[in-house]
C-alpha cells in the first residue's frame, strides 16, 4: 500500500486534496463571483429546494470551514521546509521569503482571473509566519489563541468604528453601485474588463474583507500558527499511535462548538431584527461565528485522521493524495475553468445555472482532477506550478520527468 511507504507525506498530501475539494465546491457553487451579489443573482441560483439545501450545505458545513485546513496546512508546510533548512544547517528564511514573492506573483496572476484568490492572502501573512519559527510554543499558541478570539477585528473596530481601511463600500449593501458594477462586469465584460477590475480595486476589496472588521486575514493566520505548532510537535509522523490526543481534539472542537454557537446567537439574536454590524456585540458575534469555524475545522481534521488509520477509509482517502501534491496547479487550474465557464468572457452562464448544477459540476472536476493529477505524477516528478515555483525558489532547473524504470 503506498501509504505505508511514506505516510506522513501521503496523509499530508491527502488532507491537503481533501482540503481543496471542498474549496473548489464552495466555489463552484458561489459562481467564482469572490464579491457580494446583487439579490436577483441569489434568486436565480436558488429557484428549488435543492439549491436551498446546497446553499444551506455549503454554508453551514464548507464555507470558511476548508480554506481553515488548508491554511493549517500552509503553517505546516512551512515548519517542514524551515526544519529541513535548519537540519541541513542553513538558515530558510530568506530562501522562503524569496519563495513568499514568487508566490505573491503567481496569486497576483491568479486574481486577475479571481478577485477572491487566497495566494496573494497567504504570501503577505506568510512573511510574518518567518520571526515565530523560532518562538516557543507557549508563544505560538497564545499568539493563536487571541487572533481565534478576535483580538484582530478588536483593535481594528477600536481604531476606526467600523469605517473601511480601504475601498469605501459596505459590504452588507448587496444593492449598492459596486456590487453591481462589479457583477455586471463579470458578467457581461470582456477578459480585459475582469482584468482591469481586479488588478487593483480587486485586492482593495479582499483587504477589506481579510483585514478589516470581518478579520479573514487574522483568522488565517492563527491557523497558519497552529500548522506550526503541529508540525513542530510531529504529530503526522505518528499519527496512528496519537489516538488519545486525536480523541481529545475531538471532543475539545465538539464542545468549542456548542460554546461558540451560544456566543454567536447569542450575540445576534440581542441585536433585534436590525443587525448593526458598527457594534461591538456585532463584533462578539463574528468572534463567536469565527469559533464556529475553528471548532468544525478541528472536527474534520480529527475525523480524517481517524478514519485514515482504518484500512478501508484510507483506501479511498489516499486517492486524494495526488490531487493535494499538485494544490497549487490545481487550485489556479479550477479558478480559469470556473470562470471561462461563468464569466461572459468564456461561456457566460453566471447567474444562469442553479447551485445544483454547479455543485454536480464541482464534483466532476474534483474526479477529473484527482485522477489527472494521479496520471500526470505517475510520469513527472511535479505539477507544472509545483516545478516553477520549485525551481525558481532555489535558482536550478529541477528535472520534470520521472525516470523509466
Amino acid at each position: 500500500m503506498s501509504s505505508s511507504k511514506s505516510p506522513r507525506i501521503e496523509i499530508i498530501a491527502a488532507l491537503r486534496g481533501f482540503a481543496l475539494a471542498g474549496i473548489l465546491i464552495c466555489h463552484m457553487v458561489e459562481q467564482y463571483i469572490g464579491a457580494g451579489t446583487p439579490e436577483s443573482h441569489g434568486e436565480a441560483v436558488r429557484i428549488g429546494l435543492s439549491d436551498q439545501i446546497i446553499e444551506g450545505f455549503i454554508g453551514f458545513f464548507l464555507r470558511g470551514k476548508f480554506i481553515a485546513l488548508f491554511s493549517f496546512l500552509f503553517g505546516i508546510s512551512f515548519f517542514i521546509q524551515m526544519d529541513n533548512g535548519a537540519q541541513k544547517g542553513n538558515t530558510f528564511g530568506g530562501r522562503f521569503l524569496w519563495r513568499l514573492l514568487l508566490l505573491l506573483a503567481i496569486g497576483y496572476i491568479h486574481s486577475l482571473f479571481y478577485r477572491g484568490d487566497i495566494l496573494t492572502i497567504y504570501a503577505m501573512l506568510g512573511i510574518l509566519l518567518i520571526p515565530f519559527f523560532k518562538l516557543s510554543n507557549r508563544w505560538v499558541l497564545g499568539f493563536a489563541a487571541l487572533l481565534f478570539l478576535g483580538l484582530g477585528r478588536y483593535i481594528i473596530f477600536f481604531l476606526t468604528q467600523g469605517e473601511h481601511l480601504f475601498l469605501d463600500v459596505d459590504p452588507m449593501n448587496m444593492e449598492s453601485t459596486h456590487v453591481a458594477d462589479y457583477y455586471n462586469t463579470i458578467k457581461s465584460g470582456s477578459l480585459g474588463d475582469v482584468f482591469a477590475t481586479n488588478r487593483w480595486e480587486g485586492h482593495l476589496d479582499k483587504m477589506n474583507f481579510q483585514y478589516g472588521i470581518f478579520g479573514r486575514g487574522y483568522f488565517t493566520f492563527a491557523f497558519f500558527l497552529i500548522g506550526l505548532y503541529v508540525g513542530r510537535s510531529g504529530f503526522f509522523k505518528r499519527f496512528r499511535e496519537e489516538r488519545k490526543f486525536t480523541k481529545k481534539v475531538l471532543i475539545g472542537s465538539l464542545i468549542l462548538f456548542v460554546l461558540s454557537m451560544g456566543i454567536t446567537a447569542g450575540a445576534f439574536i440581542s441585536m433585534g431584527p436590525e443587525i448593526n454590524m458598527n457594534s461591538w456585540i456585532a463584533m462578539i458575534g463574528l468572534a463567536g461565528y469565527d469559533l464556529i469555524n475553528v471548532s468544525m475545522t478541528l472536527t474534520y481534521l480529527a475525523l480524517f485522521v481517524m478514519l485514515y488509520r482504518k484500512v478501508k477509509p484510507e483506501k479511498w482517502l489516499v486517492k486524494l493524495a495526488p490531487y493535494g501534491r499538485m494544490a497549487l496547479t490545481n487550485y489556479v487550474m479550477q479558478s480559469i475553468l470556473g470562470t471561462m465557464l461563468l464569466y461572459g468572457w468564456g461561456f457566460g452562464f453566471l447567474g444562469e445555472i442553479s447551485n445544483t448544477y454547479t455543485f454536480l459540476i464541482a464534483i466532476g472536476l474534483i474526479i477529473v482532477q484527482t485522477w489527472g493529477s494521479k496520471i500526470w505524477l505517475q510520469h513527472f516528478r511535479y505539477g507544472p506550478l509545483e516545478w516553477l515555483w520549485r525551481s525558481l525558489t532555489f535558482f536550478k532547473v529541477f528535472p520534470m520527468k520521472k525516470k523509466s524504470k
